[in-house]
């Protein structure tokens, strides 16, 4: 994963490229992104950043999360709650999983699964370009657990 700062320095140059100048309030909202270690929303990084510049709108957030997208610099996701989360485009691939009733998304990686998925595709006569899992869930006991790799 790359530094905060390398983070920040390449969605700064993806909005430059787009052709948009570089504000105070967009450099707080890439500060604010780069930072995350969640999925955040386009309202959760406007609250996050909104605590430091109370001077920022809600729409600038969307337009900033619209245009890094559109650049590839970071991914949307929309889960089952049909919100957009973000999460950073420079993480090597991972599945998701999704605490249906917090709402936390977990990462996870499991070669198993890639295995599975790229055996069925050529069975089917494919081979896999892209794909996304997502898992929904509820949290087990600690009894009842097994033990995976899940990404930090």
């Amino acid at each position: 994963m790359k530094g905060i700062d390398q983070r920040v320095a390449v969605f700064e140059a993806e909005l430059r490229q787009a052709g948009l100048r570089m504000t105070q309030q967009r450099r707080l909202i890439l500060r604010v992104l780069a930072e995350s270690d969640d999925h955040p929303d386009a309202k959760g990084i406007f609250t996050r950043a909104f605590a430091h510049d109370p001077t920022l709108s809600l729409s600038t957030v969307y337009r900033t999360m619209k245009v890094l997208e559109t650049q590839g610099a970071i991914e949307r996701h929309a889960f089952e709650d049909g919100v957009s989360r973000y999460e950073h485009a420079d993480q090597q691939h991972h599945d998701h999983l999704i605490d249906v009733e917090t709402g936390k998304v977990v990462e996870f990686s499991s070669p198993e699964i890639e295995a599975l998925q790229a055996k069925i595709a050529a069975e089917l006569g494919y081979e896999i370009v892209r794909h996304r899992l997502e898992l929904y869930g509820r949290k087990m006991p600690a009894g009842r657990r097994k033990s995976i790799k899940k990404n930090a």
